[in-house]
């Protein structure tokens, strides 16, 4: 009887050191990821905000320059110009949310391009005169991209402390508005005919950049010089306006629906900006 006695208390007792080690175990463990997520939850993210000012060197042969060309030639005197240059400000806020990788939401405004033939030249398909003829065209657009540093990455830390080089790209939404002298001769694309007087001609169109670009530390306020090298992608080839019987007017260079005047603005974009890294 002393014997199983002494066995039972033995064995009461190797069981609760056993349960109380690993309960302690299992205390200590949940403890360990709570400090653990804890301390992902309050790791220093890096982040940056920027402005920038952009030019572009538009591709020459596009539908816009033939339809000025054209236009030019049905005025008695002065010429409309091509599209050469197009320059535009925006502003842009990212995230380095993996070393190396940065995503960002940004927008931009072009500004106008605007051409005017001064004076008061005759229209020749009407036979009038019109005071200071002009084409004028706006363009805004919301963007959203990535970008992957080859070298000199930024890090939480210190933020940006050496020349940085990346490459990278972008994908946008852009809308593009359209102003003409009111007499031009447009096309209307049901009746084949003109309308007697024109509005705003507006299209949308995706836009595309790919770049290779390098950032410098400017070591004052967290500062950064970014400049970028890359071509765009950006053709709005759905000009156009609407009249009250929901009929399509266009812009044509020769006055069928194949000399339609897309607003074709691809080509080099170069690109400068000044950025600043903070944490969060």
């Amino acid at each position: 009887m002393y014997k199983k006695a002494t066995a039972l208390v033995l064995a009461l007792v190797f069981g609760l050191s056993f349960g109380t080690a690993f309960a302690q175990e299992t205390e200590e463990e949940i403890l360990q990821r709570y400090l653990h997520r804890a301390e992902e939850k309050h790791t220093v993210k890096l982040g940056w905000a920027a402005l920038n000012f952009s030019v572009d060197r538009i591709n020459r042969n596009n539908p816009y320059n033939s339809f000025a060309s054209h236009e030019s030639s049905q005025f008695s005197e002065g010429s409309l110009s091509w599209l050469g240059q197009g320059f535009s400000i925006g502003a842009e806020f990212g995230l380095i949310f993996k070393p190396g990788i940065t995503w960002s939401l940004g927008g931009e405004y072009w500004l106008k391009v605007k051409d005017e033939i001064s004076g008061s030249p005759t229209y020749l398909p009407t036979g009038t005169q019109v005071e200071n003829p002009s084409s004028e065209i706006q363009v805004i657009g919301f963007t959203t991209g990535f970008q992957y540093f080859l070298l000199g990455k930024p890090v939480p830390a210190k933020k940006l402390t050496n020349l940085a080089v990346r490459v990278g790209g972008s994908v946008g939404y852009y809308a593009a508005t359209w102003d003409l002298w009111s007499e031009y001769q447009n096309l209307n694309l049901a009746t084949s005919t003109s309308e007697d007087k024109n509005i705003s001609y507006k299209g949308t169109a995706p836009g595309f950049f790919f770049n290779v670009g390098v950032d410098y530390p400017l070591n004052l306020w967290d500062l950064g010089l970014g400049v970028d090298m890359g071509y765009m992608i950006l053709n709005f080839d759905n000009v156009a306006w609407y009249n009250s019987s929901d009929e399509e007017i266009i812009a044509s260079y020769d006055g069928t629906d194949a000399g339609r005047v897309d607003l074709d603005f691809s080509g080099v974009r170069g690109k400068v900006e000044i950025k600043r890294y903070f944490n969060w």
